[in-house]
């Protein structure tokens, strides 16, 4: 299982009138949690375009728990839970507050694309290779 946090202090234009994060942004909470997991395996989004390798949302599902407010500092953590052994990444995501209460949980489903032929591909090379320590029994194989 590969595991990753990362914080986000919600800011001013992103709450609704009630001072709440706008129900909308957690999935911008999620992706900045998904690129900052990436960033920290020495890896990155970019890299993996620059490769040739996109990765659409195919699916997003979110539960709402308790709201977060202006201003609070927010811990994403992002946990990969299975390395993936097909054209398809999930990606669990739960949001704390400072008082470490969750607040939201979600499951983000992304589908490697091959950029060029806009063809699901497989779970790119160099980015199995980076994963495949935090998951003993994928790596033994």
């Amino acid at each position: 299982m590969f595991i990753s946090t990362t914080t986000i202090r919600v800011r001013y234009g992103e709450t609704d009138q009630m001072g709440y994060l706008y129900y909308g942004n957690y999935g911008l909470y999620f992706e900045v949690g998904r690129a900052e997991a990436i960033r920290e395996l020495g890896f990155s989004y970019k890299e993996l375009e620059e490769q040739g390798v996109i990765m659409p949302v195919a699916e997003l599902n979110i539960k709402y728990l308790r709201p977060a407010y202006y201003d609070d500092l927010i811990t994403v953590k992002t946990i990969l839970k299975e390395l993936p052994k097909s054209s398809k990444i999930q990606f669990h995501s739960e949001l704390y507050n400072e008082k470490g209460e969750l607040l939201n949980v979600g499951v983000t489903t992304l589908v490697f694309i091959d950029v060029k032929t806009k063809q699901k591909a497989g779970l790119p090379e160099e980015l199995k290779k980076r994963l495949q320590p935090f998951f003993r029994e994928d790596a033994a194989s």
